[in-house]
């Protein structure tokens, strides 16, 4: 009997033990090294690949994207819809992201996407006005429309077939922070009108904001919006 005892009790303490030291170990100096090596290495990523402007204010990070709207006339409406500032470049659509319905208390930023197929909404295999409403289709056609006329100045005009695939359709997620070169050419004439600034000036900050494939062959040439923004804004002001 005391010898099962006394066996219970070294068992019981050796694991007690083994818990502390794993505890201590995986809990405390595993994420405080690792946390230490990301900040000495990787300081910037680490803390959530932050953005700031001019005067050193965090506005925002650069893996997600930001809306660029004029204040809603009554923002107590939820079925109001957001009108773009054509004042900045605009980011990519994001639509299918649905709205806060769980808990009404905050605004949220919900993250998806439409989850619908490519010819959601075709006629014929293709996207036209006469889609159904709420189709995908329909979503693009506006959307389209939308980039043509918003884009469109007295001295340039967005031909239907230079509106790139970005300009009219969401990520995956809808916070895509990133627009491609085509999309944001289209958007100078516009934004240099609407800032009273020189086309050649909105096209080199353009140019100069354009991030290209990773490794050379990696993904797509991209600007990031936030970013191209906040240049934007530094350049209205000189």
């Amino acid at each position: 009997m005391n010898n099962s005892l006394s066996n219970t009790a070294r068992l019981i303490g050796a694991g007690l033990r083994a818990l502390l030291v794993l505890t201590v170990i995986c809990g405390v100096l595993y994420p405080l090294a690792v946390t230490g090596i990301a900040q000495a290495l990787f300081n910037d990523k680490a803390n959530g690949s932050e953005i700031k402007d001019g005067s050193g204010q965090v506005v925002g990070s650069s893996f997600i994207g930001q809306r660029y709207d004029l204040p809603k006339q009554n923002p107590d409406d939820p079925e109001e819809a957001a009108k773009p500032d054509l004042k900045w470049f605009q980011p990519r659509p994001s639509n299918g992201l649905g709205s806060n319905s769980v808990n009404t208390q905050y605004s949220l930023i919900l993250s998806g996407a439409t989850n619908r197929s490519a010819d959601n909404g075709a006629v014929n295999g293709q996207c036209t006005k006469d889609a159904e409403e709420g189709t995908l289709c329909a979503q693009v056609v506006a959307a389209k429309e939308a980039v043509i006329a918003d884009n469109s100045t007295g001295s340039y005009t967005v031909k239907p077939e230079d509106v790139p695939a970005d300009a009219v359709t969401s990520s995956g997620s809808g916070l895509d922070p990133d627009i491609s070169p085509e999309y944001a050419e289209i958007q100078v004439h516009r934004v240099a009108e609407q800032n009273k600034l020189d086309v050649k000036q909105v096209e080199k900050l353009v140019a100069d904001h354009t991030t290209g494939r990773t490794l050379g062959f990696m993904g797509e040439p991209r600007v990031n919006v936030l970013e191209l923004n906040i240049a934007l804004k530094a350049l209205a002001k000189s």
